[in-house]
């Protein structure tokens, strides 16, 4: 599996120790890691708007399988995020939070809380989520006598967002397209995107910005 890892401005500081506990773990799975936000406070501007953005390319386009977001609260970058067709961000505050969202929702993003409750042992609960968000057979159902209907209402929730939501590239099209060209804007993201975009049409609007 091929994950996203992106961080914004607010907590951009914290990048080099979430990025270490993801490789870790989820590197240690045999999962391909891309660290596509931004690395230091320095780096290219994002907020938790551009993050969405960034995730519904990279999502829509099978560059990645799954995004790993987050902000302050963990709030902001989960609404941004559901905001786009074919990104279900779960919010994931405690290892059982990733566990439950892998095993009832099996959506394809996470959003973490890297400020709120972000104390001693900090690196522990994010490596601990990571542990449960990427270990074992998803979708699964929790507990187990209800599988059946959870594993119905996820699918029934995927098939209503996608019958509400726009276009991809629509959508990405009705946005600010200044908001859309500083989400593709960073060399590291672009690497992953060009490198493993499978969607041509998504390929050729992306380069139209940047171009």
């Amino acid at each position: 599996m091929k994950i996203a890892l992106m961080m914004e401005n607010s907590q951009a500081g914290k990048n080099a120790m979430v990025a270490n506990e993801l490789n870790t773990v989820a590197g240690g799975l045999g999962h391909e890691v891309f660290n596509v936000g931004m690395t230091d406070e320095n780096d290219h501007h994002l907020t938790y708007i551009h993050l969405g953005i960034m995730a519904s390319i990279l999502l829509n386009s099978k560059a990645v399988d799954f995004v790993v977001t987050g902000c302050g609260t963990g709030q902001g970058a989960m609404m941004s995020s559901n905001l786009h067709p074919g990104v279900v961000c779960g919010y994931c505050l405690e290892p059982s939070d990733a566990f439950l969202f892998n095993q009832i929702n099996n959506g394809n993003a996470i959003a973490l809380a890297f400020a709120k409750g972000f104390g001693w042992a900090g690196e522990l609960n994010v490596r601990y989520i990571f542990e449960k968000a990427f270990t074992g057979a998803r979708g699964e159902g929790y507990p187990i006598e209800r599988a059946e209907p959870q594993q119905k209402n996820a699918s029934i929730l995927n098939d209503v967002k996608s019958a509400v939501a726009k276009d991809v590239i629509a959508s990405l099209k009705a946005i600010d397209q200044e908001l859309v060209k500083t989400a593709v804007g960073s060399e590291q993201f672009q690497a992953c995107f060009f490198e493993h975009c499978q969607d041509s049409d998504m390929a050729d609007y992306v380069r139209s910005l940047i171009a």
